[in-house]
């Protein structure tokens, strides 16, 4: 048993009647910074250190009430003296006669969602773009490297994964950041127009061709052009990208006078471009010509550890968007993120932040129960439980912090949740939250 426990990630200790330690766990150890050997026989309060030891202590809760406790927020003090943020839960320990022998606490180190929120504080994105991992770094490091240069970029990945902005990022970064960026969706228009819309063209060129018209190309001279989905664009026109990457000259549609540009070329695909010249679909010069740096961006399935990066991102963009308040993202909602698979990538993820965000009440949990049905199903919400169970549906964390926010005034944390004063009053003595303030 004392190997299966060893073997787990969250913290786990257990003491007897009289609050003295009988069991460590390895991950307890290595949190406190303390030896087994050191704590057992100890006073659980002179190793834990918690907020809580001195009064609200939560093994003393669960044996008066014999209630048990989850995910309370709390801190400990390891043995450098470093504050770890955590979340405990508390239970009695009994015996083989089901008689109370004592407690059993657990605790996992926040201290993780505390540096996702200081990293969104303190370091922001680059440049619009929420990455930590390895993949992303790299690639901010590439952007950063090619800034001094004119080359073309080609960015592939999935749709939804991000290439605009990683398209704005090299823009931004580049010696050209203070000329016109301009952008052509290659898949939005028929072949016909899309030459008018990059080249221009002659007035009469074509029926509606009323006046002469400045193409895109000519729009962005001296800057940046950034053609999204070029796997899109057709055969017949991909020869005149080519020639304005070989020489910088192009015609406008009607038109028999040449006209020269200075434009620095980024181009973006969702398709496997290899496939599409295997295919006669795109020509092979055209690529190796656009693919000088080369910019693959990893779906966010091969990246998870962004997700709580930019779910904290994207529920402070909706907080403000929709004026309001999400209390806390609970780690289960966040552990059912985490394995989603994310077909639609980074574009999904928004998607689902902002339905939670806008069906969330004020100062809500960022529960699961607000997330789309095909994230949940089969899904029971924790929080669905524990209004089964007694009514109200508040848990410590979500009455702490209204609490705090109102200054303990119980009416009108009352009135924020729309239920009576005593409902308050019979939760923070349940719960085990003094009401001496």
């Amino acid at each position: 048993m004392n190997e299966i426990l060893d073997s787990l990630g969250e913290g786990i200790f257990t003491v007897d009647k009289e609050f003295r330690i009988t069991f460590v766990n390895r991950a307890a150890e290595q949190m406190l910074g303390v030896k087994r050997e050191g704590a057992i026989g100890r006073f659980c309060k002179d190793v834990l250190r918690s907020q809580y030891c001195a009064s609200q202590c939560p093994i003393a809760r669960v044996l008066e009430t014999a209630e048990n406790i989850y995910d309370r927020p709390s801190s400990i003090t390891n043995g450098d003296g470093e504050l770890i943020p955590i979340r405990l839960n508390a239970a009695i320990l009994r015996n083989g006669a089901n008689e109370p022998m004592g407690g059993v606490v657990s605790f996992r180190d926040l201290s993780f969602d505390s540096e996702v929120k200081e990293y969104l504080k303190h370091e922001g994105a680059f440049h619009g773009i929420i990455g930590r991992s390895k993949a992303m770094t790299d690639i901010f490091n590439i952007i950063v490297e090619v800034s001094d240069s004119d080359a073309p970029v080609l960015i592939q990945g999935e749709t939804g994964t991000g290439k605009e902005l990683i398209a704005n990022a090299i823009q931004a970064t580049s010696r050209r950041h203070d000329k016109r960026f301009v952008k052509v969706n290659c898949s939005s228009l028929p072949a016909p127009l899309l030459t008018s819309e990059l080249f221009g063209h002659a007035k009469g060129a074509f029926t509606d061709a009323v006046r002469e018209r400045m193409g895109r190309f000519e729009l962005a001279d001296s800057g940046t052009i950034f053609l999204d989905e070029i796997g899109e664009m057709p055969l017949t026109m991909q020869s005149q990208i080519l020639r304005v990457i070989q020489d910088g000259t192009f015609e406008r549609l009607g038109e028999s006078s040449t006209r020269k540009v200075d434009v620095r070329i980024i181009t973006a695909t969702n398709r496997d471009l290899k496939s599409a010249i295997t295919s006669g679909a795109f020509r092979e010069d055209l690529f190796y010509r656009l693919n000088v740096i080369p910019i693959l961006l990893p779906p966010l399935r091969d990246r998870p550890e962004d997700i709580p990066f930019l779910v904290q991102h994207l529920v402070k963009k909706y907080e403000i968007v929709y004026g309001k308040t999400i209390c806390e993202i609970p780690d289960n909602t966040m552990d059912l993120l985490l394995q989603w698979r994310w077909p639609g990538n980074v574009r999904e993820l928004e998607n689902v932040v902002e339905y939670a965000v806008v069906r969330a009440k004020q100062d809500a949990l960022f529960c699961i129960c607000l997330l789309p049905p095909a994230l949940r199903e089969g899904l029971t919400c924790p929080e669905v439980k524990r209004r089964d169970g007694n009514g109200d549906g508040l848990d410590s964390a979500h009455l702490i912090h209204l609490l705090e926010k109102h200054r303990w005034n119980k009416s009108k944390v009352a009135d924020a949740l729309g239920v009576n004063r005593t409902t308050i009053w019979r939760r923070m003595k349940t719960l085990g939250i003094d009401n001496c303030h």
